[in-house]
């Protein structure tokens, strides 16, 4: 599992798979998300604005994603 770090209170689905690397860009973090291709805390997610806060584990394909606060 991989541990995206954010320093701002969420960051919204689509935005996460970009900054991950898991998606080329927008369009396709769109097209995965409306396809059900990614689950959020184990449940699939069709909304690409999902608020996406410190301790949600996000799944796509193969990879995993935790988010965690940036130490300040």
């Amino acid at each position: 599992m991989e541990k995206i770090s954010i320093n701002t209170e969420f960051i919204k689905l689509d935005q996460l798979l970009k900054f991950a690397n898991a998606v080329e860009g927008g369009g396709m973090a769109k097209n995965v998300i409306l396809d059900g291709l990614v689950k959020v805390n184990g449940e699939v997610a069709l909304q690409r604005g999902k608020k996406l806060r410190e301790g949600d584990i996000v799944e796509f394909g193969s990879e995993k994603y935790i988010i965690s606060k940036e130490e300040k």
